[in-house]
């Protein structure tokens, strides 16, 4: 396949879906890794989109103004994700209740759980398979399966969590500012995040650099409400609450 004609579907491809991961166009266009993270700079070098780790997204577009699929997510940010996972596992202490939301840094803390005894809801689906893998006890919420996300959402998500009492809370974001706190594109899982909120005794955002000073659709916390966990933060920008900056291994 030509250069241009790669750069064509690579170009078609974000204006569809707003953002690609370099995993996906490798199988797409059929090419070398190598190649398309080269194609990736020369049209971010050229306007044409915006690199970032694992993919690109369109001009104009931001990672936090939309929910994209799962395996997309997955395959963005992941050496950082992973040094945030990891550290928000060690906070995970012996007998803990804990309320996993979804996410794909939720996911990978799994992963990091060294903790014995503890108890988990989630409304991930993929979380309570890998929970169950792992030998926690685990309780899975009930509701609207959303397909982009594969979380568990809705009303009666919301009066499911009434219930609960958690030791520790772990979300995931799309944005994070001090005006709008933490926010995130969908309504019906920004109820869940909310309410699941509420009910831990101590709450921890995870966000990675792409989420930082971000704002999208709706707020679920307000940035006091919880302890953010991210990498170092440019010096420029400080939160109100309290921030752990994980050192991210180069």
């Amino acid at each position: 396949m030509f250069t241009e004609e790669r750069f064509n579907i690579i170009l078609q491809e974000l204006k569809v879906k707003g953002i690609v991961s370099v995993t996906d166009l490798v199988k797409l266009l059929d090419a070398s890794e190598s190649t398309v993270r080269r194609d990736l700079n020369t049209l971010d070098s050229e306007g044409l989109l915006k690199k970032i780790h694992g993919g690109a997204i369109a001009i104009g577009e931001s990672t936090s103004k939309h929910d994209y699929k799962v395996n997309v997510r997955q395959s963005l940010n992941v050496d950082e994700k992973s040094e945030i996972a990891k550290h928000a596992a060690a906070l995970i202490e012996d007998g803990d209740i804990l309320y996993l939301d979804a996410g794909t840094t939720t996911e990978i803390l799994i992963d990091f759980i060294e903790a014995n005894e503890i108890i988990v809801v989630t409304n991930g689906i993929v979380h309570a398979k890998k929970l169950l893998e792992r030998g926690f006890k685990t309780f899975i919420v009930g509701g609207e399966v959303k397909a982009i996300t594969e979380a568990i959402v809705g009303s009666t998500v919301v009066e499911d969590l009434k219930k609960y009492n958690f030791s520790k809370g772990f979300f995931g974001v799309n944005g994070v500012s001090n005006e709008s706190g933490y926010t995130t594109p969908d309504m019906n899982e920004a109820m869940v995040k909310a309410q699941a909120m509420k009910m831990c005794r101590e709450s921890y955002v995870l966000a990675d650099q792409s989420k930082l000073e971000k704002v999208s659709f709706i707020t679920f916390g307000a940035i006091a409400d919880s302890t953010l966990i991210t990498t170092k933060i440019d010096n420029n920008i400080s939160y109100d609450t309290n921030v752990i900056e994980v050192v991210k291994n180069d």
